[in-house]
């Protein structure tokens, strides 16, 4: 019998074969960690779009809307609608310019609006006299009563916005408002579809709210408004869609019982840019409202909207390029930042910033959170692989579009590789 005994590793040894495994380990998480370089330089259409905007003398914050994009997304909608009853309301909220407004209307032939608050009853009024309007929210007496007297003042008195109530309360007061002036005011009434925002929520509490209406002598029933853009955004959104259309459908056989079997003249109102793709075979809804579907922010990247396209950016020259970022009281941790980031290699300030939207072009530009936003000269951090310079074009991509494009004077029309028209925006307003 052999009895050479094999040597065994001694415990230093075994330490640092320990040791070594977990700083192999530790390696691998720390290069796990590293982001790689997503730089990179504008592709054909920034860069066309850089050249237009150079050519039109631009040199400071622009929101631009691309004409031919947007009418791929009118396109989209009539695609969608196409051998559907249901007419299409224009949102002015999301799109709050004239011109970009009456784009719309007159490609779709359109002449039904949701307006948000007082101001806008009062521009469209002004626009389309003749229109029909839809508040999309109820208002305070106080604003109602002001802006009857506006429209009645400026020579609008023929027109009737339909007013949107939530409340039995809200019904009483509009009936005052209504009573005092001598007016017969429309009323819609806002029904709780599952968004859980106010509205109506249940069938006796639409029934009692219609009765109220019917007894003043003042206010006439227009019809029911319900929006549900939580649907796509549930674990099931068919599921959710089809408790919509339950909720509606009790709720118009409420109306039914209450005020007789013909609603052929009443409004009943639905969707919303998220859903209204869901809603296209609705069997219930005379019409939907559509708005920041036809320039696509990035808050409606949804799977309702695969067919809709981005057609609103914001554009920004750089005002300073910056060879090395260096952040305040952290600059030795500069080289430290790169290498875990090799996005934030180089720093760029913009004209302007901290707009509700995202970097889009030229692609790996990135917020820098240690230096903060700023609605000045914003910082962007970016790759070696960035080579921006000074007055060339940043683009963003707005998170939404209701309040955003009011930060901007005008919205420039970019058609055909030139900036071809400019669109006022209207005044500020909640």
């Amino acid at each position: 019998m052999d009895d050479t005994k094999v040597p065994r590793p001694n415990r230093l040894t075994r330490r640092r074969v320990v040791l070594g495994g977990a700083a192999i380990a530790a390696a691998a998480t720390v290069f796990a960690l590293r982001k790689g370089d997503r730089g990179g330089g504008h592709n054909s259409y920034f860069l066309a779009l850089s050249r237009a905007l150079r050519e039109a003398g631009i040199a400071k914050p622009v929101l631009v809307i691309d004409r031919a994009r947007l009418h791929a997304n009118m396109q989209a909608l009539r695609k969608t609608l196409a051998g559907s009853k249901l007419a299409t309301r224009i949102v002015v909220k999301s799109l709050p310019a004239r011109g970009l407004i009456e784009e719309i209307a007159q490609g779709l032939s359109a002449d039904l609006f949701m307006v948000f608050n007082g101001p806008m009853v009062l521009d469209m009024a002004r626009v389309r006299p003749t229109s029909d309007m839809l508040l999309g929210k109820p208002l305070p007496a106080v604003e109602v009563g002001a802006v009857c007297d506006q429209l009645a003042a400026q020579g609008f008195s023929g027109l009737r916005p339909q007013w949107l109530v939530d409340t039995p309360q809200r019904i009483r007061e509009y009936a005052q408002i209504a009573r005092s002036r001598a007016q017969v005011m429309r009323v819609n009434a806002e029904i709780d579809v599952g968004l859980h925002r106010g509205g109506f929520q249940s069938t006796e509490d639409l029934a009692a709210a219609l009765d109220l209406i019917k007894q003043s002598p003042n206010l006439e029933f227009s019809g029911l408004m319900g929006y549900d853009p939580h649907v796509p955004k549930m674990p099931s959104p068919t599921r959710a869609y089809d408790a919509v259309i339950r909720r509606y459908r009790e709720s118009v056989e409420v109306v039914r019982a209450r005020t007789g079997p013909d609603t052929s003249k009443l409004t009943f109102n639905t969707a919303g840019s998220p859903t209204y793709t869901l809603h296209a075979r609705d069997p219930l809804a005379t019409e939907l409202a559509v708005g920041s579907a036809f320039v696509k922010p990035r808050d409606f990247d949804t799977q309702t909207l695969t067919e809709h396209i981005p057609a609103a950016f914001i554009a920004t020259p750089v005002i300073k390029a910056v060879g090395e970022t260096r952040i305040p009281g952290l600059e030795s941790l500069s080289g430290l930042m790169r290498f875990f980031d090799a996005n934030s290699a180089r720093a760029f300030f913009i004209h302007g910033g901290h707009w509700l939207a995202a970097p889009e072009s030229p692609p790996g530009l990135e917020f820098n959170t240690l230096f903060g936003r700023s609605s000045n000269q914003e910082i962007l951090t970016g790759s070696v692989s960035v080579l921006l310079k000074p007055d060339d074009f940043v683009f963003f991509r707005p998170n939404q579009s209701e309040a955003v494009f009011l930060q901007f004077a005008d919205l420039l029309v970019y058609e055909d590789g030139n900036i071809v028209d400019r669109w006022p925006t209207f005044p500020v307003s909640a």
